[in-house]
């Protein structure tokens, strides 16, 4: 059976595409070609509606235990198999499936301070003219309704960033020796001291990964006027209705329309210390458990200063 000896798990918005990337150049790792499987996400089919373009995101979802496992075959004979799904840290459920199925997988996650992620995400469905919300406060605050109607887990601004309990609940269910916990600013400041503890962690050779790919980057200024406004409204009802269409007709019609959206480009939006100071409360509890289950200090993230935590805030994805 072709199933993952190691996944990366978590989260969005931290250096998982570019992890992805990089461990790909290793000639002792094979990680599959489809970046976010989301295979341990659900027991069968994903569901069938939710948020604007979360229907076409479910379509994509590789859920078939056979199309999973083929996933892994073309790799070389002795290679580890990876796959990097960072929703698998949030979703619970998740964890008892991975246990099931693969209880010796070793599993690496990337954490980044919970409210620049947030940040990071929301950017992330503002500039693909999904989140129709400009104020990224207003979306926060949404967030209970829209997991009430069901839009995906990538919607889960706040919840997302909630690591303190999603690590004690995996700890629960997987040895810490299995796990590998690393920051989204130590991938950026000292990348090759990072993937040789990647690589160390996986038992594979270390000194052979220096860099890392900046995936993602994206640097789209999309401002709240006349114009772009009409553009997100177009991108939101196909998000809506797109799934009914083949993914050529979608990428056809989407494709102008991003764009004119992202005809403007500048610096790379960071959270305010005013939208600091209104969501920090919502994560205290849960940094003060994350410092008790992991032994960690994370006192840094509960400042407003973004000068106090400017390496948190590079763009690599």
């Amino acid at each position: 059976m072709s199933l993952p000896d190691f996944l990366i798990a978590g989260v969005p918005k931290a250096g998982t595409t570019a992890l992805h990337a990089a461990l790909t150049g290793h000639p002792d790792l094979y990680l599959s070609a489809v970046k976010e499987p989301k295979f341990f996400l659900s027991d069968g089919p994903p569901p069938g509606h939710g948020g604007p373009g979360d229907v076409q995101t479910y379509q994509e979802h590789v859920w078939r235990r056979a199309d999973y496992e083929a996933l892994f075959a073309p790799a070389p004979s002795g290679a580890l198999l990876g796959e990097a799904t960072p929703f698998y840290l949030h979703d619970l459920d998740a964890h008892d499936r991975i246990k099931k199925l693969a209880p010796d997988a070793r599993i690496i996650l990337l954490l980044r301070d919970p409210v620049d992620r947030a940040h990071s995400n929301w950017t992330h469905l503002w500039n693909a003219g999904l989140e129709p919300e400009a104020d990224f406060l207003a979306a926060c605050r949404a967030e209970p309704a829209r997991i009430a109607a069901g839009w995906a887990q990538f919607w889960h601004y706040l919840g997302l960033g909630l690591y303190g309990r999603q690590l004690q609940h995996l700890y629960e269910r997987f040895p810490r020796e299995q796990v590998l916990l690393l920051r989204y600013r130590e991938l950026k400041d000292a990348p090759a001291a990072t993937l040789d503890r990647v690589c160390s962690f996986l038992g594979v050779r270390t000194g052979l990964l220096t860099a890392i790919p900046k995936e993602n980057v994206n640097r789209h200024v999309v401002e709240d006027d006349a114009v772009n406004r009409m553009l997100r409204g177009l991108l939101r009802t196909g998000g809506t209705f797109g799934h009914r269409f083949p993914v050529p007709l979608r990428l056809a019609a989407r494709g102008p329309l991003l764009t004119l959206l992202h005809r403007k480009k500048g610096t790379r939006p960071v959270t305010t210390p005013q939208e600091r100071a209104a969501l920090l409360p919502h994560f205290a509890a849960d940094i003060a458990l994350l410092q008790d289950v992991t032994g960690e200090r994370y006192d840094d993230w509960l400042s407003v200063d973004r000068h106090a935590r400017a390496s948190e805030n590079p763009p690599v994805q």
